[in-house]
């Protein structure tokens, strides 16, 4: 089902510029459809962002393409992902061969997701919170994924961070974003490469936005 579909939304993604061949073949291998609403189903595989209620969306599939990316993710690296929403991020990073650790602050979407988490075998560790505090007990992470946009770039989480693994996270106001990734090279310091025009919803909590 859609198999034409997912083979054209990875030839766009290629189109754009996404080279990384493990991203774009989970992008293949995972059904989009599964992760929108009934609603929504025609429209899939279109590189759009797509409501899923409560205010959340489902990422435009560059957008995940690219996050996904930025990470430069190794075999088994240990990923937190800020933001479950649909699943779909986190069903990417599984079908990479990622050990996932993912947080989703509203409770109905949080046990939708576990729902169909469960119902698909995917195993990713999920609990309901805040994400902006991060998930100490399992840190350090080789890469964090933030799904939303925060006004700074959480404390927390680069003290979660490893040294050498990526931090990708969209940072601006409430309606546009840039995409920041931080590397970091030691406990103190980061190097930190900048993607503009980016707009997620935002991210709430502690150390997003109230």
């Amino acid at each position: 089902m859609f198999e034409t579909e997912r083979n054209d939304l990875v030839e766009n993604l290629k189109l754009k510029g996404i080279k990384d061949e493990n991203v774009l073949s989970a992008i293949l291998n995972v059904p989009r459809h599964e992760f929108v609403q009934q609603i929504m189903l025609s429209h899939s595989y279109k590189d759009v962002a797509l409501p899923i209620g409560y205010g959340q969306t489902i990422s435009q599939p560059y957008t995940v393409a690219i996050m996904t990316e930025a990470l430069k993710l190794q075999p088994n690296y240990k990923v937190l992902e800020i933001g479950t929403g649909s699943g779909y991020q986190a069903a990417i990073l599984k079908q990479m061969g990622m050990q996932v650790f993912s947080i989703e602050r509203n409770e109905q979407i949080y046990k939708r997701v576990q729902k169909l988490f469960d119902e698909k075998t995917i195993r990713v560790h999920c609990k309901c919170g805040d994400g902006t505090i991060g998930w100490n007990e399992h840190s350090p992470f080789n890469g964090i994924i933030v799904t939303a946009g925060s006004p700074t770039i959480p404390e927390n989480l680069k003290k979660q961070l490893a040294v050498g693994g990526r931090l990708v996270i969209p940072v601006g106001d409430k309606t546009t974003q840039s995409l920041k990734i931080l590397q970091k090279v030691s406990d103190e310091k980061f190097v930190v490469e900048e993607i503009p025009n980016f707009a997620f919803v935002p991210l709430i909590g502690r150390e997003g936005w109230n």
